[in-house]
This record gives C-alpha cells, structure tokens and sequence, in this order.
C-alpha cells in the first residue's frame, strides 16, 4: 500500500469538532491531515440541520459556562477572520413551570456566573398562547450558529493555514506506536500526535470507550406556519419548552429565508434521548407519526405556527453514561487525544473544542477547565461527572 505522508498531527472526522480542531492546529503552525469519510460538511452524522441553539445559561451544569465564554469569543474571531455571519443573536425564551429541572438549571447557572436572564411576561411574544402556571425568561445574548457553514469555513481556514484535509476516505484503523500509523482505503499515514473526533463512529475509533458511548437516531422536522412573518427571523427569538413529566426540552428556531442551508420555515426538534442505532445501519426514512408530537407542541402555543410539515431529517447524537463530554487524552497514551460523546449538546462548544484539542495535542495540556470532562471519571466505574 502506498504511503500517504508524515503529519506532525492527524485529525480522525473533519466534522463539528475535527474542523475546528483542524484549524487551530495549523494555524499554530502544525503540519495536519484532517481524514474524513465523507463530505466536509455532511448530513449523516450530527451536525447538519441548518441551525443550532448556542445559550449560556447552561442547564446541564454551570461548569459548562467558561467553556461557552470561549465558545462566544471564537465563533466571533472566526466571523472576523473570514468575514461571514456565523453567530445570530435572536436572544432564547424558555418556558415551562417553576421548578422543572431545567428552568431551575437555566436560573442557577445565570445566577453562578451573573448571565443576563430575564423574567418576562408571555405578552412580550403574542404569536404565542400562553398558560396558566408557565414561567418566561429571556436570555438576550443566546442565539443560533450555522452548523453547515461553520465547518467549511473552518476546513477552508485550516487549508489556508497549510493542512490538508482528505475527503471520502474511510479509516480502516490505526495503530499506537511512535509514530502513530493511520490506515485508509487510500494510503497509510503517519503522525506524532492523533486527534480522534469521529462523532458516532468515536467508539469504533476508540475500542477502549466503545461500552460507554450509544448512538441514537433523532428527528429534525421543519414546518410551514401560517403567519411566516410572525415566526421569521428578526420577527421571533430560538426558544425552548420544559414539558412536565417529560425529559429533556422541545426546542425551535424562528423560521429563516432563503440563503441558509436547509429548507424554508419553522425548524422545531425534541432534545431527548431517541432510540438507538448502528451509525452505518441508520434507519433514514421517517415513519408515519413519528412527528406527531412536535406537531402537538407547535400548535399548543404557536396558534399560527402549524400549516403544514415542509421536511423531516435524521441527525444522530453519540450519548456518554452521563451526557457530559469526553475531551481527554486517551488514558494511557499522551499522544492521543480524544473528543467523543456529545450527547445533543455539543455543537455550540465546537469553536472552543478545537482550540482545546490543539492544546491537548501540542502542549500536552490546556489551560480550559476541562476536569469535569475526563475520559477517566468513565473508565472509573462510576459512569457519573465529578464537578
């Protein structure tokens, strides 16, 4: 098999974090092979869909905030450097009852690290209905990011810088040793330091985490209301909706115009655990009353925000024990390192998950506080997060 070259740093999935990653690397002047096993970007992993919640308010856990603080400034550095619109600040309105584990998160983790959270009336919005018993707050500096667009303009960054990224290989497998050795269909390559973020291939990529990581199949659905203008960009803010006795949060975006990735309206989706798959054995068709509940939320407080379902896609999350990242080095090898189990919630990390692995990768270490994210609270037993 022919040789495919010496990379100082090779980055295993040039996707949501491996693009980032890709970049922060050579732009410190690091010679890297980004390998990917299909497209940059793609709609078969996880970060497709067109638009993704970024907040600071973190209801999953406050240690999340720093990290977020770093997120912010390097999406905004990226939107300098290349001149594009990454970031929308819509603002965020959650709503549920006082007391749900995530309107007590969200109010807790603004409290801990003084985030701007505003307590509204419903009336400020009056495309929705509101009911009795529901709390409103407002978070004005949360927003979306364009999933799609930011990783080709990291890829396309990173190549600048001087890496070079492969597209459409598959990797067949790699090999601990100095230097590492990374197999493809195409080639073998070499390379002092490893970077794996294969998303929900990570486990396959990973042996050794395989047990603690599961892919699950989720639902995208976009629908056309009937008043577009109410619920369309600059009209109406991301939200997000606390469901009693149900886990995780119904969440949506407000409707956008033509010139973003995906299609025309309102995207709504349930963040929530689905059900499992094989990352390569996806069940990509969506069966007839799979979208039914999204429909029921949309039409219980969006009185015209339901005309019709536009489109359904499938994303995939790769779930750890705890829903809490692993950004690590492999246990027992500095000179792998590893980004896996993101759990739903990853993406808005994605520009300082990059710079982080950079870190890790070159400097043995990171100055983030990324404690609470080790691979080795998992290898453990105890399968929980220590904060």
């Amino acid at each position: 098999m022919a040789s495919g070259g010496t990379y100082d740093v090779i980055v295993l999935g040039v996707g949501s974090m491996g693009s980032s990653a890709c970049y922060h690397l050579a732009k410190r002047g690091a010679r890297v092979l980004g390998l990917e096993q299909f497209g940059v970007p793609n709609t078969l992993s996880s970060h497709a869909g067109q638009s993704r919640i970024i907040r600071k308010a973190y209801f999953e856990h406050p240690d999340y905030v720093p990290l977020l603080e770093a997120a912010y400034r390097n999406w905004r550095a990226l939107e300098s450097s290349t001149g594009e619109k990454i970031f929308h600040d819509t603002g965020l309105l959650y709503f549920g009852r006082p007391g749900h584990p995530v309107m007590e998160g969200v109010k807790d983790s603004s409290r801990i690290h003084d985030i701007p959270l505003e307590i509204i009336s419903a009336d400020r919005y009056p495309q929705l209905s509101a009911e009795p018993g529901h709390e409103w707050l407002f978070e004005p500096d949360a927003g979306f990011v364009e999933p799609e667009k930011a990783i080709r303009l990291y890829a396309q960054e990173a190549v600048r810088h001087g890496a070079v990224i492969r597209t459409h290989q598959q990797v067949l497998g790699w090999q601990q040793g100095s230097p590492v050795t990374v197999t493809t269909a195409e080639g073998t390559y070499t390379c002092d330091k490893l970077v794996v973020c294969a998303g929900p291939w990570a486990g396959r990529m990973l042996p050794s985490l395989h047990r603690y990581l599961r892919v699950t199949r989720q639902l995208l659905a976009w629908v056309r209301p009937e008043d577009p203008l109410a619920y369309a960009l600059g009209h109406f803010p991301c939200w997000m909706y606390a469901e009693d006795g149900m886990p995780g949060v119904y969440y949506g975006f407000p409707g956008l115009p033509a010139g973003f990735d995906g299609p025309d309206g309102i995207k709504i989706a349930y963040h929530a655990e689905g059900e499992l798959t094989d990352p390569d054995q996806v069940r990509r068709e969506v069966g007839q009353g799979e979208t039914d509940d999204l429909v029921r939320v949309l039409k219980r407080f969006f009185p015209k925000g339901f005309e019709r379902l536009l489109e359904v896609k499938v994303c995939l999350y790769t779930y750890s024990p705890d829903e809490h990242f692993i950004i690590d080095h492999l246990p027992g090898s500095s000179n792998i390192t590893l980004a896996a189990g993101f759990s739903g919630h990853g993406f808005k990390f994605a520009s300082a998950v990059g710079e982080i692995l950079a870190d890790l990768a070159l400097d043995g270490r990171t100055a983030h506080p990324i404690g609470f994210l080790s691979a080795s609270r998992l290898m453990n037993g105890s399968g929980k997060a220590t904060h």
